[in-house]
């Protein structure tokens, strides 16, 4: 192989130009080989290189199509490459313009042979291939080695390269770069993008885990408007009470319709729920994320039915959605919106036999109110040593919220009348239901209400 054949070579550019394609241009001008201030020892081996635009396009006398640029050239430029971004030859440089009173040069307006005028000139010659010699792929995997920070693997290419071509400018300098790195390597950074890899990749596996188990566990569970929109649409969903023993009977609400089943009944086998297989049944319960409901759930499966659902937040989540809801015995009003605003497992209960006092007058408030769960209570008020009946309060029922408004000692006695289990509210969630709840707070006003007219009306009847 001649060694002409293995010097670098640049690719010829297939492509049209166009007005404003960006230039670079190669040469060995001049005005640098021979300026006074600059060293003679190695200026005259490294190319200048000078950037511009295609600006226009022109004929030479003889009709040969010509490439205008702005790429600044001078005497000594003439034959070398204009190249363009993509580093293929877009012309080679052929003359630059002259001042028309003298002979300096007119920087702005030079010319370049057309590239496809290049390729017609190599036709016919042993250049079959322009772009490609043995130097091109050595070279550039030396530059990409020394840039990635594979410095031995950069110095070894970059060797080679030198044998191949000795000498060039570039080569040595970048060789001499690659032994200063694989003699002092350069101090590697902290792997900050693979602890951030192992760390995200650490993360979707532990989110992954818990999304994979957040999908198990809500795959069967419906939201309180999901319900509704299946009754909207005509499905027709049965709605299972499937609460404890304990929570079915301590509470006086219920969806409406709702079909009672004991999950005990379930767990043992022994239930009987007359629903078709295929109809879409909805239970609900009161236990923490709806555990209940998902024991029976599972079973129901077992035994064929398909369509079971999980009601999301269970009786609470109903509530808490202000829709529809039905009392298993008579409630007064007040008492319907306290209990759907209660969540039983985490309101204090207290029993009373009969005859029992649950506070005197005069006592102090102790920040508590009181609803009737079970039993029934009066209200009594000394009046000239003598205990009289104020008023007589059944479930559901609401006494002792005038003290915690008045903020003063009790105004009247309560006493049990029978066995009697209250529901202790105290007065920060007192507060809170008032400022969160607006239904329930009318209904407070109500009931203080109609306790003010019934005094004045005990008063008026004592005179």
């Amino acid at each position: 192989m001649s060694a002409l054949h293995r010097y670098p070579a640049l690719g010829i550019s297939q492509r049209a130009p166009q007005i404003s394609d960006p230039i670079h241009m190669l040469g060995f001008p001049s005005v640098v080989l021979y300026n006074e201030l600059l060293s003679r020892s190695d200026v005259v081996l490294d190319a200048s290189v000078t950037n511009g635009a295609v600006s226009g396009f022109n004929k030479d006398t003889i009709g040969q199509d010509m490439i205008q640029t702005d790429a600044p050239a001078a005497h000594g430029s003439s034959g070398g490459p204009a190249i363009g971004d993509d580093a293929n030859v877009i012309g080679i440089m052929t003359f630059v313009s002259l001042s028309s009173g003298g002979g300096s040069l007119v920087q702005g307006f030079n010319f370049l042979i057309p590239a496809k005028d290049v390729l017609k000139f190599l036709s016919g010659t042993a250049v079959t291939d322009p772009g490609q010699s043995p130097f091109n792929p050595v070279w550039a995997a030396g530059v990409d080695a020394f840039f990635d920070g594979r410095y031995s693997t950069a110095l070894a290419r970059l060797r080679e390269a030198d044998r191949l071509v000795p000498d060039l400018v570039d080569v040595k300098h970048l060789l001499r770069e690659a032994e200063e790195k694989v003699k002092n390597p350069p101090p590697r950074p902290f792997p900050w993008a693979w602890v951030a890899v192992g760390v995200t990749l650490v993360s979707l596996g532990a989110y992954g885990g818990t999304g994979v188990k957040r999908w198990r566990r809500n795959r069967y569970r419906v939201l309180p408007v999901q319900v509704i929109g299946f009754m909207e649409s005509g499905q027709n969903p049965v709605l299972l009470d499937v609460r404890t023993k304990t929570d079915y009977e301590t509470s006086p609400l219920k969806l409406p319709r709702a079909i009672r089943l004991d999950p005990d009944e379930v767990e043992g086998g022994q239930f009987h729920l007359g629903v078709d297989p295929m109809q879409l049944v909805i239970a609900y319960c009161t236990s923490p994320e709806e555990q209940c409901s998902a024991r029976v759930v599972q079973r129901l499966r077992q035994r064929g039915y398909r369509n079971v659902r999980i009601l999301k937040g269970g009786l609470g989540g109903w509530t808490n959605a202000r829709l529809p809801i039905e009392a298993k015995s008579h409630l007064p009003s007040i008492g319907l919106e306290i209990y759907k605003n209660l969540t039983m497992g985490d309101i204090e209960r207290h029993r009373f036999k009969a005859g029992d006092v649950v506070f005197l007058q005069d006592d102090d408030p102790r920040g508590e109110a009181y609803v009737i769960h079970s039993g029934a209570v009066e209200i009594r008020r000394k009046i000239n040593d003598a205990d009289h009946v104020l008023n007589r309060l059944g479930v559901g029922e609401l006494f002792g919220v005038l003290a915690l408004f008045l903020r003063s000692p009790r105004s009247a006695s309560a006493v049990a009348v029978s066995d009697t289990e209250l529901l202790i509210i105290k007065n920060e969630r007192l507060e809170w239901l008032i400022f969160n709840r607006p239904q329930l707070t009318m209904e407070i006003l109500k009931h203080l209400s109609e306790l003010v007219v019934s005094t004045d009306a005990q008063r008026d009847g004592e005179r």
